[in-house]
């Protein structure tokens, strides 16, 4: 049964680039769920040594309050890749990145390089869904590793992929990210949508934000701090939800203590599913309040 107690806010997942220490220290103060520290396309080859080292500093001194913090590192055959796990393993972030997924190989031999270096076993695994045979493979992706609790699909990639137009319609992506969340929801995991284009677009972006989050994404890739607030408005409860879920816990306390299984509010039927939802929604406002 899903238990709604280990949910966390994933409303906003904001991307910053691991070579700018000042980037990093002013994601301290803005309104993001998850900071990623990014070692891969953020940042040049001839700097990819000297921003694992700064990422690892800014982890090891804190300051982030109870945002979860998540590394990117570079892709699995490149000469950075394996000094990256090795470090940030104890580095005290609470997750590592991988890009471009493609296989379950891909997930074993990061899960096994974490535990050869050391990581703890609540650090999990992310991983990034951007190719097409990291769509048609993400079951098995998935299932390859305990630590996964998150994938994030990315649209720039894909969309680079299968020659096609990235705009807020996102109607080439719809059968690629309605697959992704099945396949999440069926393990157990949340997925974010991915990447506004255009980070001066502020309509597209609010447009791709709710589309988002109507087929049942959890959060927002960020790449621009100007898509914060939008992105988590959108991807928080509302205020409708919240008196609904305290209603139809209410009713259906009552109806149990009543030797009832089931009751209705204004004419709908209300079950233990529906209140299963409604504590997940109010246990997601309180963690919300207390990310800062």
């Amino acid at each position: 049964m899903f238990d709604y107690k280990t949910v966390r806010p994933r409303r906003t997942v904001l991307f910053m680039p691991g070579a700018n220490e000042r980037a990093m220290e002013k994601s301290k103060s803005l309104p993001a769920d998850c900071l990623v520290m990014d070692l891969e396309d953020a940042v040049a080859p001839n700097r990819k040594e000297e921003a694992l080292a700064l990422v690892s500093s800014k982890l090891k001194s804190g300051g982030y309050g109870n945002r979860e913090l998540i590394v990117r590192v570079n892709e699995r055959d490149t000469q950075w890749y394996e000094n990256e796990i090795a470090t940030i393993a104890t580095s005290g972030a609470d997750a590592l990145l991988l890009p471009k997924v493609e296989k379950a190989e891909d997930v074993i031999d990061a899960d096994n390089r974490l535990k050869a270096a050391g990581a703890p076993e609540s650090m999990s695994l992310w991983c990034m869904i951007e190719t097409p045979f990291g769509i048609l493979r993400s079951e098995d992706i998935l299932s390859a590793s305990p630590r996964i609790n998150v994938i994030l699909i990315g649209l720039a990639d894909l969309s680079k992929s299968l020659r096609c137009v990235h705009n807020s319609s996102r109607e080439p992506f719809i059968w690629a990210m309605e697959y992704c969340v099945m396949v999440a929801r069926a393990y157990g995991i949340d997925v974010i949508d991915g990447i506004h284009p255009d980070i001066e677009d502020d309509q597209g972006f609010a447009v791709a934000a709710r589309h988002g989050k109507d087929l049942g994404f959890d959060g927002k890739t960020i790449i621009h701090p100007r898509s914060l607030e939008v992105a988590n408005n959108i991807f928080s409860p509302s205020k409708q939800d919240i008196e609904w879920s305290q209603r139809i816990i209410k009713a259906f306390n009552e109806a149990v203590a009543h030797g009832h299984g089931l009751t209705t509010v204004d004419g709908r039927i209300v079950e233990n599913l529906h209140v299963e939802r409604a504590h997940q929604i109010l246990d997601m406002v309180g963690k919300i309040a207390n990310l800062r």
